[in-house]
């Protein structure tokens, strides 16, 4: 699906021939919280301009609507047509809509909620002209911009095919705005969309070979170098985690490797290399530890590591961030079947750690242990990310509103929390507890993948897990189990797939890695 377009208009409202474009269908305007002592909300840029050009009482109207300002309130109105062709009216000419939209405190997270409140008051119309922003920093009019466009994706059905967006075709930002900023908001925009459209795809469609497919489209399209390791290569190079996994499923696993170098020309230090590793199990049965038929329902969206994975090194191609960024993903199937991996199986990982298996519900982290393992002693990495719909634990800590974020290093930490919070896609650190450790000792392998005689406590000892896979180098873990999905639609986040993770990751990579 294409994005709306986004132009910038520079001039007040007062004047603007862009208020008078035959295809402009409405002006929205900006109001913020009554001042303490009113009851009325609070004019924002343009709005007393708008009111003296169409000749009328914003104030009035915002209090008749009750408008309250809040971030994301929005109100339409649409004003009457003349009734004859000799009746002029003060907006004859103007469109015809107007919409009133809460900015709040100002705020990026309110501007981002502004946007989307936007998008979902502007279906069905083809141009839009507003002056939320104007004069705003870049920051605000980033935030707005990424607003209006995550608003504007529904997800794509077989019924009805690919639809149009949820929203204007065509935004107009009225006033002196950053190019830059709105070029940034659309480049993280595309990346989120396409994660989302990746992630909500039917898994009968979605198997393990069609995702690999896709990538290498993607990739391709994007001018990235792209391999596919098939089951061949990945039995003869020792992959048992994903080819234990996959091996109950009719489509065997896959794993891509997708690289982004930017020009060797860049002034400044070198770049470091970031490898991106996302869980991409594009169907999950819960293998013989079967899950229950209601927990099997949204497994479609196991792979929202990957896809997020994915669209970071496109992502980071379009932007052209200054690392060198590498997307791992290691996609399987897991289902059920005579030849599915069993509990007290012993596997044998890249690179030679041997795990003792017993619960194949448990499955992402041993696909994520192959890929983790093949980054460290392949791929050299300066620093090494997961990410992954891991543990149902730390969505039940955490929520939907926020990643759990695994990492012994400080100071990637506070830089990725700062990622998160700029984004709008927050993420909460969660500890390493060494005390916890000893519950993934085995007596007949290396290492047990889920704890034995410890109750609770499922995230940490996944991280735990994990970190045995990545050598010595600097590593983070993101659990995003809740944020990836969402139950309901609110503000930029659709119902479903969200794609959370790679908006925050792409400000990560936009800035210094360490804070």
């Amino acid at each position: 699906m294409a994005l709306p377009e986004v132009v910038i208009v520079e001039g007040p409202v007062a004047s603007s021939p862009a208020l008078s474009g035959a295809d402009v269908d409405a002006l929205v305007v900006p109001l913020a919280p009554p001042a303490e002592g009113d009851s009325d909300p609070q004019p924002r840029a343009g709005t007393a301009d708008a009111a003296a050009r169409y000749g009328i009482d914003l104030s009035d109207l915002a209090e008749r609507l009750h408008a309250s300002g809040a971030a994301g309130d929005a109100h339409s109105i649409d004003l009457p047509r003349p009734a004859g062709s000799g009746v002029h009216l003060p907006w004859t000419g103007l469109p015809t809509r107007l919409v009133l939209v809460g900015v709040g405190a100002g705020e990026p997270a309110d501007l981002r909620r502004a946007g989307a409140a936007v998008a979902k008051h502007s279906r069905g119309l083809r141009t839009v002209v507003t002056t939320t922003v104007a004069g705003s920093g870049p920051e605000l009019v980033r935030a707005f911009v990424e607003g209006y466009l995550l608003g504007a994706y529904r997800h794509p059905t077989r019924a009805t095919g690919t639809p149009a967006p949820a929203a204007a075709e065509r935004l107009v930002l009225l006033g002196d705005h950053a190019a830059e900023a709105v070029e940034s908001a659309r480049s993280a925009a595309q990346a989120t969309w396409t994660a989302r459209e990746l992630t909500v795809m039917p898994s009968d469609t979605k198997n393990p070979q069609w995702l690999a497919d896709r990538a290498v489209a993607l990739a391709t399209q994007a001018g990235l170098e792209v391999e596919v390791l098939g089951p061949r290569e990945l039995a003869a190079q020792g992959f048992g985690g994903i080819l234990a996994v996959g091996a109950g499923s009719a489509t065997p696993p896959r794993l891509v490797v997708v690289r982004y170098t930017p020009p060797a020309d860049q002034p400044g230090p070198a770049p470091a290399h970031v490898v991106v590793v996302g869980k991409g199990i594009t169907y999950d049965t819960g293998g013989i530890s079967i899950k229950s038929r209601e927990a099997m329902v949204p497994m479609k969206t196991d792979m929202a590591g990957a896809a997020v994975a994915l669209t970071t090194v496109l992502g980071a191609a379009a932007a052209g961030v200054t690392h060198r960024v590498t997307a791992l993903l290691p996609l399987a199937e897991n289902a059920f079947g005579a030849s599915s991996y069993r509990p007290s199986d012993v596997l044998r990982m890249y690179g030679g750690t041997t795990v003792e298996v017993t619960n194949t519900d448990a499955e992402g982290r041993l696909v994520l242990a192959d890929a983790l393992a093949y980054a460290d002693r392949e791929l050299e990495p300066d620093v090494l990310v997961d990410v992954a719909t891991l543990t149902g634990a730390a969505t039940l800590a955490l929520g939907r509103t926020h990643g759990a974020l695994f990492t012994p290093h400080d100071s990637l930490a506070r830089a990725l929390e700062t990622a998160g919070e700029r984004s709008g896609e927050r993420l909460w650190r969660m500890p390493l507890v060494e005390e916890y450790r000893p519950s993934l000792d085995s007596d007949v392998a290396d290492l047990r993948h889920v704890s034995a005689g410890l109750t609770g406590a499922g995230a940490i000892v996944a991280a735990l897990f994990l970190r045995q896979f990545v050598g010595g180098r600097r590593w983070v873990h993101l659990d995003v189990a809740g944020p990836a999905r969402a139950s309901a639609a609110a503000h930029e986040v659709p119902e479903g797939a969200t794609g959370f993770g790679t908006r925050l990751l792409l400000r990560w990579l936009a800035g210094p890695l360490d804070a």
